[in-house]
């Protein structure tokens, strides 16, 4: 007898959802996570000719894919429903099944580890899977006309997520002092115009013992689809991204920055390359390259599991939420254990 295939949700709840929902990807300027993981993958998947539905309410049964606040903390899912949690920025659900991360390094961690205790970010034990962040939408690539000028470097996002020492004043008279100009573009609506940038430059800390395992590729993607040479800081999705030394100038200090924009001002062949490299790799996370892997994630993995989640008894499921119950509470105490020595060795 022939199974029939579950199907497949994508969950925003009523009191979330979009005042407009428009009938392309391509018309969407996500604004929120919402936007980026939820609504964007269901507008490719129908595009592609994939079946599946967006809905506002949790249904009775099939495959629901949900951002990690759309469901309710202490909920937990009921025999016939499998939840795929987006898990983003945020800490894990304790009792979905599956979990989307947008870093691949989240994939191989350990079940308990302490991520950040400052950010408040930490793992529990689930099936977890990797999926690119879907690259910002509209991105305006760098102008044909600029030719072989290499004058702007840009910072697209919150100030504070830039490094302190690229914050002051003494940092953009040294860009000066190089013959660059340095911009740091803060409005959100011009994050996608690299029109007129010759590199782009985001580092969050020079000094932070973490590699942000919980924080996307995204700004490694855009550089990629706007064809400008990128220089980062430390970040393990930068890594997990990489093939070769044209794909991104890795920097850890001060002075390895400085020398750099050097280099990408000095080294026009070098430059060339990685202009040329940020076409391949930007085929790569091409929409319909990311759809493709979508696809392939719910119906080789997701449907399986759904069948196998059903197929649990009662006392199986609820040994599997006791389980995350118990890493949960382990997993907080490890943290109070860590503030406390951290608390200690500040003499506090």
């Amino acid at each position: 007898m022939i199974q029939k295939q579950p199907k497949i949700y994508f969950y925003i709840p009523r009191s979330d959802w979009p005042q407009v929902i428009p009938d392309r990807a391509e018309d969407l300027r996500p604004s929120d996570v919402l936007g980026s993981w939820i609504l964007q993958t269901y507008l490719r998947l129908q595009e592609s000719g994939f079946s599946c539905q967006l809905i506002p309410e949790m249904p009775e049964e099939g495959i629901v894919v949900a951002y990690r606040y759309s469901l309710p903390y202490e909920a937990k899912p009921p025999a016939n429903l499998l939840w795929v949690c987006v898990k983003g920025d945020q800490n894990p659900h304790p009792y979905a099944p599956i979990h989307i991360v947008q870093n691949a390094c989240e994939v191989d961690s350990p079940s308990l580890q302490i991520q950040s205790i400052d950010e408040d970010r930490y793992l529990l034990p689930s099936d977890r899977f990797y999926l690119p962040h879907w690259p910002q939408a509209g991105v305006i690539p760098r102008s044909p006309e600029r030719g072989d000028r290499f004058e702007n470097v840009a910072y697209f996002g919150i100030t504070y997520n830039l490094a302190p020492e690229l914050s002051q004043p003494e940092w953009k008279e040294q860009l000066k002092q190089m013959g660059l100009n340095w911009r740091r573009e803060k409005e959100r609506d011009r994050w996608n115009n690299y029109s007129e940038v010759d590199a782009i430059l985001a580092v969050r800390s020079f000094n932070d013992s973490t590699d942000y395992p919980w924080k996307p590729a995204s700004k490694l993607f855009n550089a990629w689809n706007a064809g400008v040479p990128a220089i980062l800081g430390r970040e393990s999705a930068f890594r997990g991204e990489r093939k070769s030394e044209l794909d991104y100038i890795e920097v850890n200090s001060y002075e390895e920055t400085v020398n750099a924009l050097k280099r990408l001002r000095d080294d026009t062949q070098f430059r060339q390359a990685m202009i040329n490299n940020c076409k391949q790799r930007a085929q790569e996370i091409a929409p319909e390259n990311i759809t493709k892997r979508w696809k392939d994630f719910l119906l080789n993995t997701c449907v399986p599991a759904y069948e196998e989640w059903r197929s649990l008894s009662d006392w199986q499921r609820q040994k599997f939420f006791m389980g995350r119950y118990l890493a949960l509470k382990w997993n907080s105490l490890q943290r109070r254990v860590l503030s406390l020595k951290r608390l200690k060795n500040h003499g506090l």
